[in-house]
């Protein structure tokens, strides 16, 4: 079953905002980790680097939450839970994209030597708020 994100969703989702994404640890127990978050208008997307501990996690078990509030509206609440997918391609753009929107700089300033970026989509399931 998949859910759409509204045109509200989308309008905050294309803002600078921080959002936590929730993964599952091995053992069943919740990680949590701030994120900075895009959308293509269908899927919610961000940026991590291969061997984090959300990366492995999303690689074993692919459930995850993504939960932000409005800057403006600390009362608005949106999560948003779906099922990950993961791929390099684009993966260096994107994240000097990301750095564009949250730090006005051309490219990601935090790289560090041999980091491999990776994009992941989140195809929603359920969304709670508008």
């Amino acid at each position: 079953m998949t859910a759409q994100l509204t045109e509200g969703v989308v309008a905050l989702l294309r803002k600078p905002l921080m959002a936590h994404v929730a993964t599952v640890m091995p053992d069943g127990t919740p990680q949590s980790t701030p994120v900075w978050i895009d959308t293509d208008g269908t899927d919610v997307v961000f940026n991590t680097a291969k061997g984090r501990v959300k990366h492995r996690n999303l690689l074993e078990n692919p459930a995850v939450a993504i939960s932000f509030v409005d800057n403006e509206n600390p009362y608005r609440m949106i999560e948003i839970r779906g099922q990950a997918e993961m791929t390099e391609e684009g993966a260096d753009d994107h994240i000097n994209a990301m750095a564009k929107k949250y730090l006005g700089q051309d490219v990601y300033p935090f790289r560090q030597p041999g980091e491999e970026r990776i994009i992941v989509r989140v195809h929603p399931r359920a969304v709670a708020g508008s």
